[in-house]
């Protein structure tokens, strides 16, 4: 059969499960996660039925069963039941439509307030040594807002940036490490008061590095001993800001602390266990994850997958297990920004995950038949249908694939609270 006939259609009665089936319809039409899957139930089955198509395309070479001879076209019969039953699809699409465009309204919502942070924490940066107490008021204005919004009874999702933004690393970078590390605070249930010292720590912790030339910062690899030695002494350059600032003790700590292990193989002074302070152990683990996954050269960069790997299996002794295992309960095996295959073949680009959730993360579905500027995101808590098949490297995908995903070559992250799914009790 060649590549013209290769899929060709049946009448809607005689389809089976184990058939993979392609909806000629806009997939807002229908309650299906994709416009092509195999059929895997007898209720998928019953909802194929219910679209009021006479006939859908198959293709054999992707079906587990061979497809019969096409049966005689014949009108559907007329039920008591046909009124209810479409009432019921209208419904589904209805609610389906709504999840959808709910969760691309938080993207965008996210981004703006991604940005809008970001400009800020360059604002107070740039007035640090000029202005120290303007600078000190917004970051404390700025800090008391993340807290509010992060400290509430609701779930907390976090959502992958877009990474057009260029020029900025070392902005976003403090903004990544702050939100990480309130959400690995926000699930140890610390208090308020220490919330904020961590947040107020996490956006100056790299603040001695404005005292290190570029040319050595963005060098990356291939550092002599002498830049290497530099660069460890940005914590230490970062104590007389802190103390210009007025910032307290906790928030000090971090600044200088945030490069240490528990096992003393750290920076600048070789601490071990509880020398370190609690929450300079807990911005150790999110900043070593962010680098990770944002390097100088993003070539060089791990995956989010594949950092938190890494983070398990090789850096496990130097991190505090506690504030580590509950890092890596809340962003889930499948973090945002890693790349997906799905139990019905599809690629996918996770987007968001939800704290509570992690194992039914948001993602951004790759299909031919949807322009990428209008790519759907599927909640996979909302479509139970789907599940994560394996996650993938980008160098994994198809050429077209790649493109239409793209996969970030910065990890940037802002979080939201999501609202509940239409159509969820």
């Amino acid at each position: 059969m060649n590549a013209e006939t290769k899929t060709y259609p049946v009448v809607i009665d005689q389809l089976q499960v184990g058939m993979f089936v392609i909806l000629d319809m806009h997939w807002l039409d229908h309650d299906f996660a994709r416009n092509s899957f195999k059929i895997k139930s007898e209720e998928q089955l019953a909802k194929l039925r219910q679209l009021g198509l006479k006939k859908v395309r198959i293709d054999p070479a992707r079906s587990d069963v061979v497809p019969p001879p096409a049966a005689p076209e014949t009108p559907a019969p007329q039920t008591e039941t046909a009124a209810p039953v479409e009432s019921a699809m209208a419904k589904a699409k209805r609610e389906r439509l709504e999840r959808i465009n709910q969760l691309r309204a938080s993207v965008v919502e996210c981004e703006r307030k991604f940005l809008k942070t970001a400009g800020t924490l360059k604002t107070i940066n740039s007035n640090l040594f000029s202005q120290p107490q303007e600078a000190y008021q917004r970051a404390n204005e700025l800090v008391e807002e993340m807290v509010d919004s992060m400290l509430t009874d609701r779930d907390i999702a976090i959502h992958l940036m877009k990474d057009k933004y260029g020029g900025e690393d070392l902005y976003f970078h403090s903004l990544n490490v702050s939100v990480l590390a309130m959400m690995v605070a926000k699930q140890m249930k610390l208090d308020r008061e220490e919330v904020k010292e961590l947040g107020f720590g996490c956006l100056f912790h790299d603040i001695g590095k404005l005292d290190i030339p570029d040319r050595v910062l963005m060098k990356g690899s291939g550092l002599t001993r002498a830049e290497q030695n530099l660069i460890e002494q940005h914590c230490v350059y970062g104590l007389p800001v802190a103390q210009k600032l007025g910032l307290s003790k906790k928030a000090t700590e971090i600044i200088l602390q945030h490069h240490e292990c528990v096992d003393g193989t750290g920076y600048p002074s070789h601490l071990k266990g509880d020398q370190i302070s609690p929450l300079a152990r807990i911005v150790a683990i999110v900043n070593i994850y962010d680098n990770l996954c944002n390097r100088i050269n993003p070539a060089d960069s791990l995956t989010p997958y594949a950092a938190l790997s890494h983070m398990y299996a090789q850096k496990r002794n130097q991190l505090d297990a506690g504030p580590l295992g509950i890092f890596i309960r809340c962003l889930g095996v499948y973090p945002p920004g890693t790349v997906v295959k799905l139990s019905d073949g599809t690629h996918g680009l996770v987007v968001a995950v939800n704290s509570s959730k992690p194992l039914r993360p948001s993602v951004l579905i790759h299909d031919p038949e949807v322009p990428s500027s209008e790519a759907v995101v599927l909640d996979l808590e909302s479509e139970p249908e789907l599940q994560i098949a394996e996650c993938l490297r980008p160098a994994q995908l198809p050429r077209a694939t790649l493109e239409y995903l793209a996969p970030r070559r910065r990890m940037n992250y802002y979080f939201d609270l999501p609202e509940k799914a239409p159509g969820k009790s």
